[in-house]
C-alpha cells in the first residue's frame, strides 16, 4: 500500500510550516515549493541555507523544518538511506527541542522509510510511537492517519486482527475527513481479501472505487483495482480479473505501477495456461525493470551531484560566515578599545574635580563637625539618663502586672479547687443518703451506682490537669519541691500545692476525700519528711520558694 503512505506524506507537508523569521520562512516556502515542482537541487540549495541560519541562531523549528524537508527531497529521488539519515537528525531536535506536533510527523516519515526498505517491524516501531503521541494529545485525524498506516503494516505481517482492529478505529476518527476515510476503507477492503471473506472484500472494494477519479488519488485506484482482479482471481471469474488487470495498467503513469499490473497479468495468464500473454506480460515486465534501473541509476547519479553542489556551498557558506565572524571581532575589538579611551579619560577628569570638590566640602564639615560633637555629647547624656528612668519604670510596672497576673491564676485556681471540694462534700452526702436506705441496698442497679460514686470520690482525673496549671502560674514550684525533695509522694505534692493556694484544712479534707484530723497528720507527716520542727512553719516555707 504505498500509495497510501505517499498520500499521507502530502496531507501532513502543508501542516510543517510555522511562523519564524520572515526572510528564513520565506526561503522555506521557495525550497518546498522547489520540491513539489521536482527542482530537487534548487530545493536542497535553498532549505541548506536555512538550515545554516537557523543552527546559528538556534532557531529550532526553522532547523527542524529545513532538515524535514530536506530528507523529502532525497525520499523523492529514492535515496532512502540519505532521507533517513535526516529524518533521524529532525527527530533528535523534536525530542529535545520542540513539541510533540513535529516529534509525531518525522516519526511517521522515518516509519513510511522502513517499510519501503521492506522493514515492516521497525515501520511499525515507529508508527506506533507517533499513534501514541497523538493519542496523548487527543487529535483525532493524526490518531486516525496512524492508525491505517499501522493496519496496512499489520496486514502485510498477517496479522488479520491486529489489522482489522486499527482500522476500526481510523474509521472512527475519520468520519469526517472523507478524502482520508477511503484509506482506511481500501486497507480494509485487503484485510477481508487476505481473510477469503471475497464478498465483503469484492463489496467494499467496488463501494470505494468511483470515489478515487481524481488525479492526486489515481496510485490509490491502481492498487483497488488490483485488489479486484485478485478478487475475480480467487473467485473464478478469469474475465473479470483480467479485465481490471488491463484497467490497472492503462491507468497506470510510473513504471513502478505498470510493472504490478503486469505482474498481475502474468499470474492470471499462467494460472489459466495462457502462456503466450503470460510470456508477453513476462516481457513487458523486464523491459520496465530495465527502464526503472535506469531511471533510478539516473537519479542516482543527480543525487550525487546534487549532494556535492550542497557540499561545496556548505563549504563556502561556512568561509563566508568565518569571514563575517572575523570581521566583527576586530569591528568589536576596536570599538572596544576607544570605548576604554574615552572612560578611562572621562573617569580622570571627573576624579580630579570630584577631589577638589570635597577638600572644601571636608573642610567645611570639620568645623561643623566639632560643634555637633559637644552638642551630641550633651543630648546623650540627657537621653541616657530619660532611657535609664524609663527602663526602671517599665520594669516595676511588669513585675506588678507579673504579680497580679499570678494572683489571679492562683485565685482561679482556688476557685476551681473549692468547685471540686464542693462536688465532693454533696457526692458524699448523697452517697450517705442513698447508703442508708434499705431499698437500695435491695436493688442491684442502685448499689453498683453508689459504688461508682464511692470510687470516683477515690480518683481525680482532673489533677494532671490542675497541676499543668498550676505549674504554669507559679513558675515551677512544683519543679523546684522536687528537685529540694524528691521523697515526696504525688499525693505530697498536691498537698502542698493546695496548702500553697491557702486553702483551709476541711476544703483540703474535702479535696483528698479523707477526714480533717487525717488531713492534720497528713501535714505533720510531710513535714517531717522536708526536715520541719513545726508543721505551722510548712506554708511560709513553701511560699518563700
Amino acid at each position: 500500500m504505498k500509495a497510501v503512505f505517499n498520500f499521507i506524506i502530502l496531507f501532513i507537508a502543508p501542516l510543517l510550516l510555522a511562523q519564524g523569521p520572515a526572510e528564513l520562512d520565506s526561503l522555506l516556502r521557495e525550497g518546498i515549493k522547489a520540491r513539489s515542482n521536482k527542482d530537487y537541487a534548487k530545493s536542497l540549495e535553498l532549505l541548506t541555507e536555512v538550515r545554516t541560519v537557523a543552527e546559528e541562531n538556534n532557531w529550532y523549528k526553522q532547523q527542524f523544518l529545513a532538515i524535514n524537508n530536506i530528507g523529502a527531497n532525497y525520499y523523492s529521488v529514492l535515496d532512502y538511506g540519505e532521507a533517513l539519515d535526516n529524518y533521524l537528525e529532525a527527530y533528535t531536535i523534536a525530542i529535545k527541542h520542540l513539541d510533540e506536533n513535529e516529534e509525531m510527523i518525522v516519526l511517521n516519515n522515518i516509519a513510511i522509510l522502513y517499510s519501503k526498505e521492506g522493514d515492516l517491524i521497525k515501520a511499525e516501531e515507529y508508527f506506533k510511537k507517533a499513534y501514541n503521541l497523538a493519542q496523548e494529545q487527543n487529535e483525532k485525524i493524526k490518531i486516525g492517519l496512524y492508525a491505517v498506516n499501522l493496519g496496512i503494516v499489520a496486514n502485510q505481517q498477517g496479522r488479520l486482527d491486529v489489522a482489522a482492529a486499527y482500522l476500526k478505529e481510523a474509521m472512527e476518527m475519520l468520519r469526517d475527513e472523507p478524502t482520508i476515510y477511503i484509506l482506511a476503507e481500501i486497507a480494509l477492503a485487503e484485510n477481508y481479501y487476505k481473510r477469503k471473506e471475497l464478498h465483503k472484500a469484492k463489496f467494499l472494494a467496488e463501494t470505494t472505487l468511483p470515489k478515487l477519479e481524481s488525479i492526486a488519488l489515481s496510485e490509490e485506484r491502481i492498487s483497488v483495482l488490483l485488489l479486484l482482479s485478485n478478487i475475480a482471481k480467487e473467485m473464478g471469474d478469469i474475465e473479470m480479473a483480467v479485465a481490471y488487470g488491463k484497467t490497472a495498467l492503462e491507468a497506470a503513469a510510473n513504471p513502478e505501477n505498470r510493472i504490478s499490473a503486469y505482474q498481475q497479468l502474468a499470474e492470471i495468464y499462467t494460472d489459466n495456461a495462457l502462456y503466450g500473454a503470460a510470456l508477453n506480460a513476462k516481457d513487458s515486465v523486464i523491459v520496465l525493470t530495465d527502464s526503472l534501473n535506469q531511471l533510478k541509476n539516473g537519479r542516482l547519479f543527480e543525487t550525487s551531484r546534487v549532494k556535492f553542489e550542497i557540499a561545496d556551498y556548505r563549504r563556502e557558506l561556512q568561509r563566508s560566515r568565518e569571514i563575517r565572524k572575523q570581521e566583527r571581532t576586530t569591528l568589536y575589538s576596536l570599538l572596544g578599545v576607544s570605548l576604554l579611551i574615552i572612560l578611562l579619560s572621562a573617569w580622570a577628569l571627573y576624579n580630579s574635580y570630584i577631589k577638589n570638590k570635597q577638600r572644601k566640602i571636608l573642610h567645611q564639615q570639620s568645623k561643623e563637625f566639632i560643634e555637633l560633637e559637644l552638642q551630641k555629647k550633651q543630648s546623650d547624656n540627657l537621653l541616657l539618663e530619660k532611657q535609664l528612668h524609663a527602663k526602671e519604670t517599665l520594669a516595676l510596672l511588669e513585675e506588678e502586672r507579673l504579680r497580679n497576673e499570678i494572683e489571679a491564676r492562683n485565685r482561679k485556681l482556688a476557685a476551681k479547687a473549692l468547685q471540686i471540694s464542693g462536688r465532693n462534700e454533696l457526692l458524699k452526702e448523697v452517697i450517705n443518703t442513698l447508703s442508708g436506705q434499705t431499698e437500695v441496698a435491695k436493688n442491684a442497679l442502685l448499689s453498683k451506682k453508689v459504688k461508682e460514686l464511692k470510687g470516683l470520690l477515690k480518683r481525680d482525673n482532673e489533677w494532671e490537669s490542675f497541676l499543668t496549671h498550676f505549674e504554669e502560674v507559679n513558675h515551677g514550684l512544683i519543679t523546684k519541691l522536687r528537685a529540694n525533695h524528691p521523697e515526696l509522694t504525688t499525693n505530697d505534692i498536691r498537698f502542698l500545692s493546695y496548702l500553697y493556694m491557702d486553702l483551709t484544712t476541711k476544703e483540703i479534707a474535702s479535696l483528698f476525700n479523707i477526714t480533717v484530723e487525717a488531713t492534720r497528720k497528713r501535714k505533720e507527716r510531710i513535714s517531717i519528711k522536708m526536715g520541719l520542727e513545726d508543721s505551722a512553719a510548712l506554708y511560709k516555707y513553701i511560699t518563700a520558694l
